[in-house]
């Protein structure tokens, strides 16, 4: 068997071309404000490459940098500041913040409307209800990246490696909603290899490199990979033993280019529902 790879990457494309046709027919641009504390090298990438991105959409973005010696006060204030700022729909805060910054008392602090991370306790408590919410965006690109397989969920049996409150509790909230059956997988299952057995969708993202073997895959399940780990050699690993899991599964994402591009283009896709809501809400 030989299963079909997803391209995230050119998805993602797709999905960017198609925003950047919906703002140009906008009477305003939607605004993006990025906040980066410290000078963390990967955070730095991943700020600049979703910057680029969303200007590249037309969104009017801007990156906030601050110094890691920023008290947690200022940068509450800043938040503050851009919560009420009308010209910025979307603020997104890179996490990891230093050490002295409690990071869900930054999060809490966002405006629930312009959180285009969906991370806040009011956007997280609406998804669990199943009611409209920002969804966090890597678990709406492993969702797009399902429905890109064609995959079934109604009915079918999934499991979620890793329970985080930014990918597995999300994604098996999605997946729930979509009337799958989900085991959520953590450090404290049993038998996490059989569990992954028994389910046609493994989504995995725990954060360890190629943990997910090939005989933990169902023959023609649908194999989502979130992880992305730099080994020693400084190339990209995911969760997932790739070449192993490829040859049972019906579909299959890589690292990179699987996942990854969709976080970014949901980001975008987020920020643009974001300034619509905002707006007709002003409306009344």
């Amino acid at each position: 068997m030989t299963a079909l790879v997803l391209d995230g990457k050119a998805l993602a494309e797709r999905m960017r071309a198609d925003i950047s046709a919906k703002i140009a027919q906008l009477p305003y641009r939607p605004g993006l404000a990025v906040v980066i504390v410290g000078d963390d090298p990967a955070s730095a990438v991943y700020v600049r490459n979703k910057e680029r991105a969303a200007r590249e959409s037309g969104i009017a973005a801007r990156t906030i940098a601050l110094p890691a010696t920023t008290p947690e006060s200022a940068l509450l204030a800043l938040i503050a500041d851009l919560n009420a700022d009308p010209a910025t729909d979307g603020i997104l805060v890179q996490l990891p913040l230093p050490a002295h910054i409690r990071a869900q008392r930054v999060i809490e602090a966002i405006d629930p409307a312009k959180d285009v991370d969906g991370f806040h306790p009011i956007n997280a408590g609406y998804l669990a209800l199943g009611l409209p919410a920002l969804v966090p965006c890597t678990p709406r690109g492993v969702m797009r990246l399902l429905a890109e397989a064609g995959t079934r969920l109604a009915g079918a049996r999934a499991a979620v490696l890793g329970r985080s409150a930014i990918v597995g509790r999300p994604v098996a909230a999605l997946l729930t909603a979509a009337d799958a059956t989900v085991t959520l997988l953590h450090s404290r299952t049993r038998d996490i290899a059989a569990e992954c057995r028994c389910a046609e969708i493994v989504i995995a993202a725990v954060g360890r490199a190629e943990m997910v073997r090939g005989d933990w895959i169902a023959p023609e399940a649908v194999v989502i990979d979130v992880g992305i780990n730099r080994g020693v050699d400084g190339k990209l690993r995911g969760d997932v033993a790739f070449a192993e899991c490829a040859a049972k599964a019906s579909a299959i994402t890589k690292v990179p280019g699987g996942v990854g591009p969709m976080t970014i283009a949901y980001l975008l896709e987020n920020t643009l529902e974001a300034a619509a809501r905002r707006r007709l809400t002003a409306m009344g």
